[in-house]
């Protein structure tokens, strides 16, 4: 009998002990948890340049924007409307031309010949007209064209229209615009 009380009281204490030790592991790991609050969303750029950037079928363009410094410009709020010519229609300029305009001493030419393909707005493919004129930010005009479902920007026909950006619109051409 004095035994059997002995060995009641150790298992008491044992199960006293067991039940004290499993209350106090929730709180322990309860204060290793490390609330992690969620950093906000970034805003996801997607402004005319980025578009571009983008495309492989605009690395020439690129490079110039870049050369001419327009990075920022055209970054900026706008909203702007580019007529964005391809490396194609790069690659069919006389030999040697755009790689002359990418020299620091031609940044004025090629500034000129870029922003000849930017209007200030965001101008949809369906907001133009046959026979419009739009002035661009080089302050000279272009004349659009409509023919066959064709739109056409001066002498570049419109292959691609109405890439949205979060400042404006691009419209991929055929051919560079010179003013």
């Amino acid at each position: 009998m004095k035994n059997l009380r002995l060995f009641s009281f150790v298992a008491a204490v044992a199960v006293s002990t067991f039940a004290m030790s499993c209350d106090s592991k929730p709180a322990e790991v309860a204060e290793e948890i490390e609330v992690v609050e969620e950093a906000p969303a970034m805003e996801v750029s997607n402004t005319v340049v980025d578009i571009a950037i983008g495309s492989p079928d605009h690395t020439t363009l690129v490079a110039a924007v870049q050369a001419a410094g327009l990075v920022e410009t055209l970054s900026g709020d706008g909203p702007f409307t580019v007529f964005a010519p391809t490396n194609a229609a790069f690659a069919a300029l006389p030999a040697g031309t755009v790689e002359g305009l990418l020299k620091p001493e031609a940044k004025a030419d090629l500034t000129a010949i870029l922003t000849y393909h930017v209007v200030a707005g965001n101008v949809l493919a369906g907001d133009l007209s046959d026979g419009q004129v739009v002035t661009t930010l080089n302050g000279k005009d272009l004349k659009v064209t409509i023919k066959d479902g064709k739109v056409m920007i001066g002498e570049a026909t419109v292959v691609a229209a109405d890439l949205a950006g979060s400042n404006g619109v691009v419209h991929v051409i055929d051919k560079v615009l010179l003013p």
